[in-house]
C-alpha cells in the first residue's frame, strides 16, 4: 500500500493507490544536433567533417591529419594540436513552430573545456569547466531556416599559463607530463595530461551529446527521490522537484509509479523562476536493492509530471533502490574502523578501482559500458571505485551499476597534488560539486563520496615540501587552502544535497609506509611494486580496508600486436618503452619475475609469463584481505581497465581482453573461498564466506604429483558460517605422504556445498623451482548457443594453461587454469564468430 503527503499551499492526500489516466504527453520538443559538425583549426581555412560527441584530437585523426597517438610512437607527434585553438560549427535546420514555444534551451551535456558558444553570431554561453552540463536561452538568436552554431575551444594549456605563472613555485602535480604543471589549474580531467599509466593527450571538444528543448511555461530541472527511513516493512519516500517557471501561476506536481498508478500530488502558486515542490510517500513492504552477491537488485520507477495552470508542461523519470549504507568509520578496539554496512549488515567489499576507457572519451561506446561492468560484476565485484584522475562518468554508467549491484565508491575529480585556493576556482569546483551531486544522488549503486585520490597523504608523506622547495610560509597556505577545498566545501555540499552520505575527505587516510597505520581507516598499499617487497607482504601488511594495491603486466599479446610491430617486440625498445609509463615499469616486472619464475627468452613467452606473475601476486593479496575479515573489511584493487595499450595495472586491457589478473580475482572473490597461508613450518587452510547463511560442506584434499598419481587423501566436513573467515585444517609443511616429491606434485583441495564443488591447488615450492613435465594441452571444441564451450586435456600436469583465440573477438569465461593430468577442464568462450581457432600456452612450455 502506498501513503501520500504533500507539503505547499494547496495539497491533497492520496489513500492507497489512485489510477489515472496519462497518454497525454507533455508539450516538450527535443533535437540532437548531432550531425553536420565541422572543424577547423581557429585561424585555419581547412575544415574537417565530424559528428558529435567528439573531441579534436579524435577528428582530425579520421580526416588523417594526424597519426593514431595509441599507435606505436605516434604520441609525441600529436601534441601540438593541445596548443592551439579549434573551432567546430553546425548549420542546422529549424522549423517555423520552434519558435511558437514560450523558451528553447541550447542544452551542452560535456564541454571539454574552455569554449566559447554562440548562436547565428551572438554569443550564449561559455563554459570553463569540462565537468558540468552547460544551458542556455537562445530563443531570440533562432530564426525558421538555417541556424550557425558555433563553438570555440580555447587551449588549455594557454589559458591556464597566466595562473599558473602567478605563483612562484610549481604544485607538486608529478603526473602531469610537462615542465610546467597546468593541470591543477583546470577544472578538467587530470589523466589527460599524463599518469603512469596513460599518455598525455590534453583533449578539447564537445565529448557528450547537445540538444536544443523547446518548451512552455516551465520545466523540471531536478527531481529528486530522498528515502527518509526504509525498513522491510516500508519506506517513507520524500521527493523535491525543482521546477523552473515561466509564469507566475498555479503548478501541480503529480507522482506516479511504474504502473501509471498516481501516488502523490501537490499543487502550489509558482514564482518566476526556481521552485522547490515537495510531496512524500509511502512504500508498504519494499523489495530491498543488495549489491551483487548478497540478494536482488530491486529497482523502481516513478514519473514527475509539471502542469502548469492545468496544463501537462513537463515530465521526468526516476529510478531509485531502497537501501541504507552506512560506512562505520570510527575508533575502535584496533585503531580505526572502516567498514560498510548495507542494509544493516556488515559486508566485505570486493571490488576495483575504475579508470576512464579510453584518453578519447567520446569512443567509449554503450556497449563498452555494458562489457566492462558486467566483466566487474562476473569477476565478483561488489564494489567499484570511480578514482580522482578521471571523470564522474556518464549517467549510463552509474544506470548499469544500479542494475549490476555494483556499489559506487565515487571520488570528487582531484588527484595526487594540492590545489589553488583562490575564489574563482573554488566557485567553479562548487558549481562542478553541486551538479554532480545533484545528478548522482538518486542511484541506487552510490554509496560515498571522497573529497581526493591521495593528496593528504602525499601531503604528510611524499616530501614534497623538500622537492618543491615550498617555504613555510607557502605551505601554511597551500594546506589552508587544502582545508578550504576538502574539508569546507565539498563536505558543505554533499551535506546541503545528499544528508546522510558519507564524505570522506581524502583516501588514504594512512599512509602505507608505517606498519601502526594499517589500523587505521583505509590504506593504498604500494610496498609490492614501488617498495619492491615481496608479494608476501601482502600477508602481513593488513589494513582495516584495502582501497589501492596492484601489480603491472604487459597486456595479451594480441593487444600488443595491434598497437606495435615485430620489429618493437623486446621488454626495452622505443615503443614498449612508451607504453610503459611507470618509471620502474618494466625492470620491476622482470625482477619479480626472476624471484618466482623462470624468465622466458622470447618476447612473447615473457608476456605470457609476465601476466601469469601479475595474477600469483594479486590474488595473494586479495586472498589475504579476506582472510583477515572482519579486522580487514575491503580489497578494491588497481585496477579495473585501460585508457590505452599498454604495459599497466590492469585486469583487462585496453581492447577488452581479459588478463591472468582478472581471472585470479574472479577466484579470489567468489563467494565461499579456500586459502592458504604459511607460517614457518604450519599449512593453514582458511575457508572463507561472504554468505548471509550458514552452509555446511565437504573438505577433500588429495597429495598428487604432476603424473596424476594420488600419494594420499583426506575427507572431512565443514561448517561455515555466515560472513567468516576460519581456519578448518592445519598441517605441518614437513610432513608430507611416503614417496611424495615436493617438486614434483602439489596439494588439491576440493570444497563441495550444495552439490557445487570448487577446486585450489597448494605448491610446496615456487613455480621456477617446480620440476613441470612437458606435456601438450588437447582441445576439443563444440559451438554451442553461447559460443564454443572447450574441453582441456593433458597427459601431466599443465599449469597456468592460457588459451589464445588469435583475432577472433569473444570474452573467455575462465583462463589461465591448471589442467591436471587426466583430469578434463571446460571453460566457454562466449562469441558470435562461426569459426575459431584457439592455441593454448602454459608455463612448461616458455622453459
Amino acid at each position: 500500500m502506498l501513503k501520500a503527503f504533500s507539503f505547499g499551499f494547496f495539497f491533497v492526500i492520496f489513500m492507497g493507490i489512485l489510477s489515472c489516466s496519462t497518454t497525454q504527453e507533455p508539450p516538450v520538443l527535443t533535437k540532437s544536433i548531432r550531425e553536420g559538425w565541422q572543424l577547423r583549426e581557429l585561424g585555419k581555412e581547412a575544415k574537417y567533417p565530424a559528428i558529435v560527441p567528439s573531441e579534436v584530437h579524435w577528428d582530425l585523426m579520421k580526416a588523417g591529419v594526424i597519426p593514431d597517438p595509441f599507435l606505436g610512437s605516434n604520441e609525441d607527434a600529436v601534441q601540438w594540436v593541445s596548443e592551439k585553438d579549434w573551432v567546430y560549427t553546425n548549420e542546422f535546420q529549424l522549423e517555423e513552430h520552434w519558435l511558437d514555444y514560450d523558451q528553447v534551451a541550447l542544452q551542452f551535456e560535456g564541454l571539454d573545456t574552455y569554449a566559447e558558444v554562440s548562436v547565428n553570431g551572438h554569443r550564449v554561453l561559455q563554459a570553463e569547466n569540462m565537468f558540468i552540463a552547460y544551458e542556455a536561452d537562445v530563443k531570440e538568436y533562432l530564426k525558421a531556416g538555417t541556424n550557425e552554431l558555433k563553438v570555440v575551444f580555447n587551449s588549455p594549456l594557454r589559458v591556464a599559463k597566466p595562473l599558473h605563472d602567478q605563483f612562484n613555485y610549481e604544485f607538486p602535480a608529478q603526473n602531469d607530463a610537462a615542465d610546467e604543471k597546468m593541470s591543477v589549474f583546470t577544472r578538467k580531467a587530470p589523466y589527460m595530461y599524463g599518469w603512469d599509466w596513460g599518455p598525455r593527450l590534453v583533449t578539447m571538444g564537445i565529448y557528450r551529446p547537445v540538444n536544443l528543448r523547446a518548451y512552455n511555461a516551465g520545466e523540471i530541472r531536478d527531481f529528486h527521490l530522498k528515502p527518509q527511513s526504509i525498513s522491510e516493512q516500508a519506506a517513507e519516500v520524500e521527493v523535491a522537484v525543482e521546477v523552473h517557471s515561466l509564469l507566475h501561476e498555479f503548478g501541480e506536481l503529480d507522482i506516479y509509479d511504474a504502473q501509471d498508478n498516481l501516488i502523490a500530488s501537490v499543487g502550489e502558486k509558482l514564482q518566476k523562476g526556481a521552485n522547490e515542490l515537495k510531496v512524500s510517500f509511502t512504500v508498504e513492504d519494499p523489495k530491498l536493492w543488495w549489491p551483487n552477491g548478497m540478494g536482488e537488485q530491486h529497482l523502481y520507477e516513478y514519473r514527475a509530471d509539471l502542469r502548469i495552470n492545468g496544463k501537462l508542461a513537463d515530465r521526468q523519470e526516476q529510478r531509485i533502490g531502497f537501501k541504507t549504507v552506512e560506512v562505520v568509520n570510527e575508533p575502535d578496539a584496533d585503531g580505526e574502523s572502516f567498514y560498510l554496512k548495507v542494509n544493516g549488515k556488515p559486508l566485505f567489499m570486493k571490488g576495483t578501482n575504475y579508470i576512464p576507457q579510453d584518453n578519447i572519451l567520446p569512443r567509449v561506446t554503450e556497449a563498452d559500458y555494458v562489457q566492462m561492468l558486467n566483466a566487474a560484476k562476473e569477476a565478483n565485484n561488489n564494489m567499484i571505485r570511480v578514482w580522482g584522475g578521471g571523470i564522474y562518468e556518464n549517467d549510463q554508467f552509474y544506470e548499469l551499476c544500479d542494475e549490476l549491484g555494483l556499489l559506487v565508491w565515487q571520488d570528487f575529480m582531484f588527484a595526487c597534488t594540492m590545489y589553488p585556493w583562490d575564489k574563482a576556482f573554488l566557485a567553479n569546483v562548487k558549481k562542478e560539486a553541486e551538479y554532480n551531486v545533484k545528478r548522482l544522488r538518486n542511484h541506487a549503486s552510490l554509496a560515498m563520496w571522497c573529497g581526493n585520490n591521495e593528496v593528504q597523504v602525499g601531503w604528510e608523506n611524499w616530501g614534497w615540501h623538500d622537492a618543491f622547495g615550498y617555504s613555510p610560509e607557502d605551505s601554511v597556505k597551500m594546506y589552508h587552502g587544502y582545508e578550504a577545498l576538502f574539508k569546507e566545501l565539498l563536505p558543505e555540499v554533499v551535506a546541503d544535497l545528499d544528508a546522510g552520505r558519507f564524505y570522506y575527505p581524502s583516501s588514504p587516510i594512512s599512509n602505507w609506509g608505517d606498519t601502526k597505520d594499517f589500523a587505521i581507516g583505509d590504506n593504498h598499499y604500494w610496498g609490492v611494486w614501488w617498495g619492491k617487497l615481496p608479494f608476501e607482504s601482502y600477508n602481513t601488511a593488513i589494513p582495516r580496508f584495502m582501497s589501492e594495491f596492484g601489480f603491472q603486466s604487459f597486456p595479451i599479446m594480441s593487444s600488443i600486436k595491434r598497437f606495435s610491430e615485430e620489429k618493437d617486440w623486446a621488454l626495452e625498445s622505443p615503443v614498449m618503452n612508451i607504453h610503459q609509463k611507470s618509471s620502474i615499469g618494466n625492470v620491476t616486472i622482470l625482477e619479480y619475475m626472476q624471484r618466482d619464475y623462470r624468465v622466458p627468452e622470447d618476447f612473447e613467452d615473457f608476456v605470457y609469463v609476465s601476466q601469469v606473475l601479475q595474477g600469483y601476486g594479486m590474488q595473494i593479496g586479495m586472498e589475504a584481505h579476506r582472510r583477515n575479515m572482519p579486522f580487514c573489511m575491503g580489497s578494491l584493487v588497481w585496477q579495473l581497465n585501460d585508457v590505452w595499450p599498454a604495459a599497466s595495472w590492469s585486469a583487462i586491457d585496453y581492447y577488452g581482453k581479459r588478463k591472468a589478473f582478472y581471472f585470479t580475482m574472479q577466484r579470489a572473490f567468489e563467494p565461499i573461498l579456500i586459502s592458504t597461508e604459511t607460517e614457518e613450518d604450519q599449512l593453514k587452510i582458511y575457508l572463507v564466506s561472504d554468505l548471509p547463511e550458514h552452509k555446511r560442506g565437504k573438505l577433500v584434499l588429495e597429495w598428487k604429483d604432476f603424473t596424476g598419481k594420488v600419494y594420499q587423501q583426506k575427507e572431512k566436513s565443514v561448517d561455515i558460517a555466515s560472513s567468516s573467515s576460519e581456519v578448518v585444517e592445519q598441517l605441518a609443511l614437513s610432513d608430507l605422504p611416503k614417496g611424495f616429491i615436493a617438486s614434483k606434485g602439489y596439494l588439491k583441495m576440493t570444497l563441495e556445498v550444495d552439490g557445487e564443488k570448487q577446486e585450489k591447488h597448494f605448491f610446496y615450492r615456487r613455480t621456477k623451482d617446480l620440476k613441470l613435465p612437458e606435456t601438450a594441452v588437447k582441445i576439443s571444441q563444440k559451438q554451442v548457443k553461447e559460443g564454443f564451450e572447450l574441453t582441456l586435456t593433458a597427459d601431466a600436469f599443465a599449469k597456468d594453461v592460457y588459451v589464445d583465440a588469435g583475432k577472433a573477438s569473444g570474452i573467455f569465461s575462465n583462463n589461465f587454469v591448471d589442467v591436471e593430468a587426466g583430469v578434463a577442464q571446460t571453460i566457454l568462450f562466449r562469441s558470435e564468430e562461426q569459426a575459431v581457432k584457439f592455441s593454448t600456452k602454459h608455463i612448461r612450455e616458455t622453459y
